[in-house]
């Protein structure tokens, strides 16, 4: 399946809140509760439900997702990255050799990159992946961030909101471009 047009971002929060920084993007998703983004943007906290995400984007309603999550950045923790998700790289479907020999999809453990391998391998895909990431410091069994990932926190929301508008207004730019398209295309049959 691929995306209808419908021109949707969703801004997809991951992570465990019982794993300490691991919790970063649900807490960045809470954060963006008031934050004023445009009408085609959804947010949603997807926690440790990777796989509902999965089938959630099967639907094609969204061009455009962000995920936000704890990363392995090899960085100093509380550093932020954007990642930008090529689906179409070899890699992120198993050839049926090798899908014998996967692990099994773990319901309430898949890290981005396994939730993008699950949506390509039911045949799913999205226009635009981006990632925006946090290096942890602690994902041990514990509630609440270390002191440098909370405090990366709100500069996120703010990379989060930039990126949502960005995307937002370059679909709005698209979709302007396709009904422009159509309607020549009318006044042309019509002549």
């Amino acid at each position: 399946m691929s995306s209808d047009g419908s021109g949707r971002v969703l801004v997809a929060g991951i992570g465990n809140i019982f794993l300490g920084d691991d919790a970063f993007g649900v807490e960045v998703v809470r954060c963006l509760r008031d934050a004023v983004l445009p009408a085609r943007v959804d947010v949603s906290d997807y926690g440790i439900r990777g796989m509902h995400l999965a089938y959630d984007l099967l639907d094609g309603r969204h061009d455009v997702l962000v995920m936000v999550d704890a990363l392995p950045l090899d960085e100093p923790p509380g550093t932020l990255a954007v990642v930008q998700v090529d689906l179409d790289a070899p890699g992120w479907t198993l050839r049926p050799a090798d899908a014998l020999y996967a692990p099994a999809a773990d319901g309430h453990g898949m890290d981005p990159e396994s939730v993008l391998r699950l949506l390509r391998s039911l045949g799913g895909n999205v226009e635009r992946i981006l990632v925006v990431g946090c290096q942890p410091a602690v994902l041990d069994e514990r509630m609440g961030l270390s002191a440098p990932v909370a405090g990366a926190v709100d500069e996120a929301v703010r990379t989060v909101v930039r990126i949502a508008q960005e995307e937002a207004a370059r679909l709005d730019t698209l979709q302007e471009g396709c009904r422009r398209a159509a309607a020549e295309r009318e006044v042309t049959a019509d002549a």
